[in-house]
């Protein structure tokens, strides 16, 4: 049951991160095929090392993409 909830937990979460890339994109369409590309990209460099077998690649390339709309210094940008 404790990990049934973590995963709804972190799966409102994921939603939440969604949201937040849709509503600040002014393109819906864009924004869709760069998170699918991000995730096709991830799935293939982390094929052989299985940090979080339960993160899908698609999840994480929303989080990883919220993060960067949120925090913008990780990306580095001058």
């Amino acid at each position: 049951m404790l990990k049934r909830s973590k995963f709804e937990t972190t799966q409102s979460q994921v939603m939440h991160r969604a949201e937040e890339l849709i509503s600040a994109a002014s393109n819906r369409y864009r924004v869709t095929v760069q998170v699918a590309n991000r995730a096709k990209r991830r799935r293939y460099e982390d094929f052989d090392s299985m940090d979080d077998p339960l993160m899908k690649p698609v999840l994480r390339a929303i989080i990883e993409m919220s993060d960067e709309l949120t925090q913008p210094e990780i990306i580095g940008e001058p």
